[in-house]
């Protein structure tokens, strides 16, 4: 992603004006206290564990008066379609192989715990929370959710079989195949294919999506 910036900047013709930096989120010692304008991040804080502390980073860095903008994914909202709880399972009523889908789901919780996992363990109402408690003194959240028909959804429109079975919903958890080979026996898998393929390649999903986008502004003082 750097070196891409660094191409946009050359090609704008401004590399000039342009320093470029690897950091972490929660560790941007890098840079001086109030040396910056705005800090803006998208689908950053799902990879950190301290969001806490990239929060007191963010407010360091900026000048007085400095502004953040942030988005992220709301993944505890859409993981409720995935966790077989209810009787859904990637979207799809799993309801007569709920069992199946249980032990299918254990390979996806055991990689990331719902309570732990920095993708999972927060919501829009904490990201508001600790940007209030770093200390900025203006904040501002849109929040945005949707439940909709698999073939209105504007992602998540997978109806090959194969290609569902080699889908990973991030780059931590195992393909659907390999969570399947994991949790269930030969015959499991059998049973399972044959109820949930043909809601697969028919789109008979509910897709659930949320974001949130955040802007904050430190104080003057």
């Amino acid at each position: 992603m750097l070196d891409h910036s660094e191409e946009l900047a050359e090609e704008a013709g401004v590399a000039g004006r342009c320093s470029f930096l690897q950091a972490p989120a929660d560790d941007l010692s890098a840079l001086e206290d109030a040396s910056v304008g705005a800090v803006t991040t998208r689908s950053v804080l799902i990879y950190v564990a301290d969001k806490r502390r990239a929060f007191e980073e963010f407010h360091r860095v900026l000048k007085p008066g400095g502004r953040l903008s942030i988005f992220e994914p709301i993944n505890r909202f859409s993981s409720r379609s995935y966790s077989a709880e209810g009787g859904f399972f990637a979207g799809y009523d799993v309801t007569p192989v709920r069992d199946l889908a249980r032990k299918v789901w254990s390979a996806y919780e055991q990689r990331q715990p719902p309570d732990t996992d920095p993708m999972l363990n927060f919501d829009e109402r904490d990201l508001l929370e600790l940007a209030e408690s770093v200390g900025f003194e203006e904040v501002h959240l849109d929040y945005e959710a949707e439940v909709t028909p698999g073939y209105r959804a504007t992602w998540g429109k997978i109806r090959d079989w194969n290609t569902f079975l080699e889908s990973s919903g991030n780059p931590k958890i195992p393909t659907m195949k390999e969570a399947m080979n994991e949790t269930l026996t030969p015959e499991e898998i059998e049973h399972f294919t044959e109820y949930l393929r043909p809601l697969v390649e028919r789109n008979e999903r509910t897709a659930r999506t949320a974001s949130a986008y955040l802007w904050a502004v430190k104080g003057d003082a």
